[in-house]
């Protein structure tokens, strides 16, 4: 009888028996000793060792449960046992120095591991430090597991003679079927009473279609195919003995020859043939086939749903125009005594007078309600551009390189008297960096001051309280705007170099900004700030003009390739709504100071009045709608309209030509 005894539970089997044994005998194998002969191929080496005891079987003395362990950092134990007394720290946590003294005294130090449960470190055997090293490796963790082992094959593939299942076939595969008889029966009984007909062999007819039909039945494999178009019909150019009105003659021949082969309208001359046999063999023919192939294959043909809608109801809604009256539409008054161009006009802050200037050097103020001229004030150059100031009784005219700051002496004593001693104050001379003031003391004609400029005007523009002047000189690079100050006698440069050629500049009515139209852009500039606010884009090619809204929120722009953009300062910095109602280029554009009106000036010899209403609520967008086109101008030169501007009262405008005349439409 040999008996086996494990030291991990002390238990003791019988191999005679299978039974516990009562003796108590313990057989030590040994690391690397063998199995007795009786027990070979039950029992393998390293089968009961210490490093088989399992941890659930071990003794638990701390019985604290699961709870953090740093709860008694601060006492001499770690827990209770079962009987309630308190287990004691065998071992005191050192500090680093002394970990560190640890693990160099002991060689085990790296396969230590302390239990904090039990206050005890645990030294791992060789066993589990190579199962732990078979986990990292992501292998079996079993050091005996052969995962290679041969398959065994369970069932054989051998085929069997006898079979599985011997049972007699039923009787009832070998009988006829009764049910299969009476719906046999049945059926027979419905062909000869004619219940049921057989189908008749119908033959089938050929099928014809048209060869020139425009539409053809899709085929069933496609349902979605779409024929490619048909090729037009021979007519009588094509045929080899045409009628004589379709044969050209050597003008048409020649011209034809001259011609790209794009721009032909056929590919071919019509020739004529005494006979069919004459006619030579076509040299375009394998040409034509090739691009009939390209065209059939590299163009792609799609069936399209058709909108069943109403054209109309894509168009916006907007009201009809006689109920956004009033709206200038009849020619009222002509003022014609320019010789030339009429490039600027303006008007003062009543509306009773008009002042313009043009290419005749001649500055005239006219009375707007009779059309006869007041005043003429002969200037040394061209005038560019005039501005009437509304809050002084002042007039500024554009003239080369230099400005003229004038007392019409219209109106009130008072008011000429007060723009006297505005327009005195400067004794001498004044010089500045870019610019020259000169007094010209008491006038017969009414001109006060002048400032000379460096290089040519070609825009003035006045702020609303009367006392800055801006000038702008397109073909100036180093000083391209100047600001004026009319009261103070001096002068500021508010950019030190030019972003791009300089169109136009205007102030804001009520805020310290200041606008510049460059060829592409319009910069705001903050003048309290001294810096850029915005930048709009105006999606143009060159940009000629611009006006603001009385109210500062919105701004148009006119441009020479005859597009018209309107900005909403509060949407974006890219146009709202881009307008091209006009033939050529956009010369000038100007907003009402009282009516929702704006019209642009064009060099198709009209001036398009439109609607544009601007709403306090935010969330309505402005409304723009054309009501009335003007035409009053002649047509003498590439030029037609170069300038216009509003009545300040009434909703009636003024608007000068290159013909040299001005209209007043109400």
């Amino acid at each position: 009888e040999a008996v086996v005894s494990t030291q991990s539970t002390g238990e003791h089997f019988s191999l005679e028996s299978g039974s516990e044994s009562e003796e108590e005998e313990d057989l030590d194998f040994g690391e690397y000793s063998e199995p007795l002969p009786e027990l070979k191929g039950l029992v393998r080496p390293g089968d009961y060792n210490d490093s088989d005891c399992s941890s659930d079987e071990e003794e638990i003395r701390n019985r604290i449960g699961n709870i953090p362990m740093e709860w008694y950092d601060e006492y001499d134990h770690i827990g209770y046992d079962i009987h309630g007394e308190k287990v004691a720290k065998t071992k005191k946590d050192g500090d680093q120095l002394d970990k560190l003294l640890d693990r160099m005294d002991n060689p085990d130090f790296w396969r230590t591991v302390h239990n904090k449960r039990e206050g005890e470190d645990l030294v791992l055997p060789d066993e589990d430090i190579a199962i732990i090293d078979k986990m990292r490796s992501n292998s079996y963790p079993d050091l005996g597991y052969n995962p290679y082992e041969p398959y065994v094959d369970f069932f054989t593939h051998e085929k069997m003679d006898t079979p599985l299942v011997d049972t007699p076939e039923p009787k009832r595969r070998f009988i006829p079927s009764k049910h299969e008889h009476k719906k046999v029966m049945k059926i027979i009984r419905a062909i000869r009473n004619g219940w049921i007909k057989p189908k008749e062999d119908t033959p089938k007819k050929p099928v014809y279609f048209d060869l020139w039909a425009n539409k053809t039945e899709p085929q069933k494999h496609n349902p979605m195919h779409i024929p490619a178009p048909k090729l037009p019909l021979p007519g009588n150019e094509e045929s080899y003995n045409p009628p004589e009105e379709y044969l050209p003659s050597q003008e048409e021949r020649e011209q034809w020859e001259n011609t790209e082969e794009a721009d032909r309208d056929q590919n071919f001359l019509p020739q004529k043939y005494s006979c069919l046999r004459h006619v030579p063999a076509y040299p375009q023919l394998i040409n034509e086939k090739f691009d009939r192939c390209l065209d059939l294959y590299l163009c792609p043909r799609k069936m399209k749903m058709k909108l069943n809608m109403n054209p109309d109801d894509l168009l916006p809604k907007l009201p009809k125009p006689k109920d956004l009256k009033p709206f200038p539409s009849t020619k009222a008054v002509k003022f014609s005594d320019h010789e030339g161009h009429v490039y600027s006009i303006d008007s003062n802050k009543s509306g009773e007078f008009i002042v313009s200037g043009g290419e005749d050097k001649m500055l005239r103020i006219w009375e707007s309600s009779t059309g006869r001229v007041l005043s003429k004030i002969a200037l040394p150059d061209t005038i560019t551009s005039v501005k009437w100031n509304k809050v002084h009784s002042v007039v500024a005219a554009a003239c080369g390189n230099t400005v003229y700051l004038l007392n019409p002496g219209l109106g009130d004593r008072v008011v000429v008297e007060s723009t006297n001693k505005l327009l005195h104050g400067l004794g001498d001379i004044k010089e500045l960096d870019h610019c020259r003031w000169y007094p010209l003391g008491n006038d017969k004609d009414g001109l006060r001051t002048k400032i000379v400029h460096n290089d040519v005007l070609s825009n003035i523009t006045w702020h609303n309280n009367g006392n800055y002047l801006a000038v702008t000189m397109r073909d100036s690079q180093s000083c391209p705007v100047l600001i004026h100050n009319v009261a103070k006698h001096s002068s500021q440069k508010p950019f030190n170099k030019s972003k791009g050629q300089i169109q136009q500049v205007e102030f804001h009515p009520s805020k310290p900004f200041f606008y510049v139209l460059s060829q592409r852009y319009v910069r705001v500039y903050n003048l309290v700030k001294q810096a850029m606010v915005r930048k709009l884009i105006c999606s143009v090619k060159w940009a000629s003009c611009m006006a603001i809204h009385p109210k500062g929120d919105n701004l148009i722009v006119g441009s020479y390739d005859k597009t018209l953009v309107w900005f909403d300062m509060d949407l974006s910095v890219k146009p709202y709504k881009s307008l091209q109602q006009h033939k050529k280029a956009i010369r000038h554009v100007c907003f009402h100071p009282r009516y929702p009106l704006y019209a642009s000036s064009s060099d198709d010899c009209s001036t398009i009045i439109t609607h544009g209403m601007v709403y306090n609520d935010l969330v309505k967008n402005p409304l723009v709608v054309p009501v009335k086109v003007l035409r009053g101008h002649k047509d003498t030169t590439k030029y037609g309209v170069l300038c216009n501007v509003f009545h300040p009262q009434q909703p009636w405008i003024y608007t000068g030509g290159a013909d040299g005349d001005i209209w007043l439409f109400v």
